[in-house]
């Protein structure tokens, strides 16, 4: 059933660039509304207020003013697709709207990340990290996405500490698919089941990159050019407490690999000798050298093989190399400044650190205080994912409206500049975002459609072949891409009539044309049209010679292909 939508949002004022045409062109709407937002008690808390404090000083010291408040459903839309991954529905947009209280803003968070949208937030959130941990190539067979995204899933209801998930990835043993027969499951193997090969190189690689912001790729070969902190010797001492570790590939029957386990076994070394278990690499001028499991801020562990164990006297020996690394790395003062930087950049467009993985004396932070201290309060809230997050969404710049003024122009991170956070940074829809998103404007059945997500997002996917397994991780907005969301099968289905959909009941509501013209609006744009909108909808009505449902169709396509829609703004 449709709602029957009030004609006029008291106080809205916009300006709408803009075309609408029939069905054979596109609109590309941008609104922008001048709503403050409601007064909110946000700043309550202190670690919101330090945020607020670091960013206005910093604002004041590079002499820029920041830009007016986001209106109130810029704010609500884009909270709801940072948090939840993807945009309002009507009732969540008409619940919001009507909420007249001060605190608005913290009730609304407060419900996004509590047991109400557990599921969604969960869900959402695996697919962030499926790809931070994994990337997007479906075609490794060492990596079981299903098996991944499971335990994420599980991990993310239950808001596991950041701590203890980055050890459960590290030390983790077992199979990485599910099996009926198997009680050995562990989602949380398939971060280094697929990582393994050619002595565990990107194992080393990639916990460095995305547990400490260090990129140590390329110094498995020579110096890093850059970072003269990180040397080719501590990308293999690095490299060595990951020698224990094996992937084995389990058939089914077959030649096919059904499955992954992952175990840990004990290494003799290079050398043969497992109380040495050294390693040897080779520098660019062909001397060979030799490597032990040393952390890269110069701690080692032994150099046994072994893993624990007790002699028959009772002496103990061995060494479970995983475990150590992981301790180390949950001790060193780089591990939680990696992941607020992560987090920060994923809600602002930009970290404190670009790129967000490549700490060093090279690379200093834009705002070092915030960064330090954010990262020294998430670790005292006993790394509470969903604290940082809260702390940054209630911030101002957070607030902040996505118009750029002439008075902002300084504030150009895209152009390379210093980002200083006075504007929100429009940017894509990750395409997990935008999937959820049409769903959900157009009321879909999300079961029966998420058996064709993957397929639907592999056409997202740009494999770089490089030795890190690189992918493109948005939608990127090329002419192929755009014309397949124009064309393609979701939205044929989204804009379809007599689908029994969420268009055919606009349709055959009992509703004025502009009431429809208004329901549209709200799914797709969590807003309503703007006077200029209007006019531009009753346009397309004149020109279907009316044709009152093939012209809503048009609307309805337009508005799914728009700008607006597919940005977060």
């Amino acid at each position: 059933m449709i709602r029957k939508y009030p004609r006029k949002y008291g106080g809205l004022t916009s300006r709408v660039e803009g075309r609408l045409y029939s069905a054979s062109m596109v609109l590309f709407v941008f609104l922008y509304h001048a709503m403050p937002l409601y007064a909110d008690n946000s700043s309550a808390l202190p670690q919101v207020a330090f945020i607020d404090s670091q960013i206005e000083a910093a604002w004041a010291d590079a002499n820029i003013e920041p830009v007016e408040q986001a209106t109130d459903l810029e704010w609500c839309r884009r909270v709801y697709l940072d948090l939840i991954g993807r945009i309002p529905a009507v009732d969540e947009v008409l619940q919001y709207k009507n909420d007249s209280s001060r605190n608005k803003q913290s009730v609304l968070i407060d419900r996004l990340l509590g047991a109400e949208y557990s599921y969604e937030y969960a869900k959402h959130w695996s697919n962030v990290w499926t790809t931070i941990l994994v990337g997007r190539d479906t075609d490794n067979r060492m990596i079981d996405r299903d098996g991944m995204r499971k335990y994420l899933q599980s991990a993310w209801e239950s808001n596991i500490p950041y701590d203890q998930f980055v050890e459960e990835l590290l030390t983790a043993t077992g199979d990485n698919a599910t099996r009926e027969e198997s009680t050995l499951f562990n989602g949380a193997t398939n971060f280094l089941s697929g990582k393994l090969a050619d002595g565990g190189l990107q194992a080393t690689a990639k916990t460095a990159q995305i547990f400490l912001g260090l990129q140590v790729q390329c110094t498995q070969c020579h110096n890093h050019p850059f970072n003269s902190g990180v040397k080719q010797n501590q990308f293999w001492e690095l490299n060595a407490f990951f020698r224990q570790t094996r992937a084995l590939r389990r058939f089914d029957g077959g030649r096919r690999v059904a499955w992954i386990e992952l175990v840990d076994e004990d290494f003799a070394g290079q050398g043969g000798d497992p109380n040495e278990a050294e390693i040897f690499y080779e520098l660019r001028n062909g001397l060979v050298k030799v490597a032990y499991p040393v952390f890269v801020d110069g701690t080692e562990i032994s150099r046994s093989g072994l893993l624990p164990g007790v002699l028959d006297d009772g002496t103990p020996y061995g060494v479970n190399r995983r475990r150590e690394l992981a301790t180390l790395i949950r001790s060193n003062p780089l591990f939680p400044k990696a992941v607020v930087n992560r987090v920060w950049a994923y809600f602002l467009g930009y970290g404190f650190i670009a790129p967000i993985d490549d700490f060093g004396a090279h690379n200093p932070p834009t705002h070092p205080a915030l960064l330090d201290g954010l990262s020294q309060r998430f670790a005292e809230y006993s790394y509470d994912l969903k604290s940082l997050m809260r702390w940054i969404v209630l911030s101002r710049p957070y607030s902040l409206s996505s118009r750029m003024k002439a008075r902002s122009t300084t504030d150009a991170p895209d152009s390379g500049e210093q980002p200083h956070f006075s504007r929100f940074y429009v940017r894509q829809m990750q395409p997990e975002q935008l999937y959820d998103s049409l769903l959900v404007a157009t009321e879909a059945d999300h079961s029966e459609a998420a058996g064709r997500q993957d397929r639907w997002l592999s056409q997202f996917v740009t494999a770089f072949g490089t030795d890190e397994g690189d992918s493109s991780t948005t939608f990127n907005g090329t002419i192929p891409q755009i014309l397949m969301l124009f064309n393609g099968d979701l939205i044929q289905a989204a804009t379809s009539l007599d689908q029994d959909g969420f268009l055919d009941q606009v349709v055959a509501a009992n509703q004025t044309n502009r009431d429809k013209i208004n329901a549209l609006y709200v799914a797709a744009l969590a807003r309503w049209p703007s006077s200029s909108e209007l006019r531009y909808a009753n346009h397309v009505l004149l020109a279907r010679k009316g044709q009152v449902k093939e012209a809503l169709q048009d609307v309805w396509w337009a508005l799914l292909n728009s700008n607006e829609f597919i940005l977060n703004h």
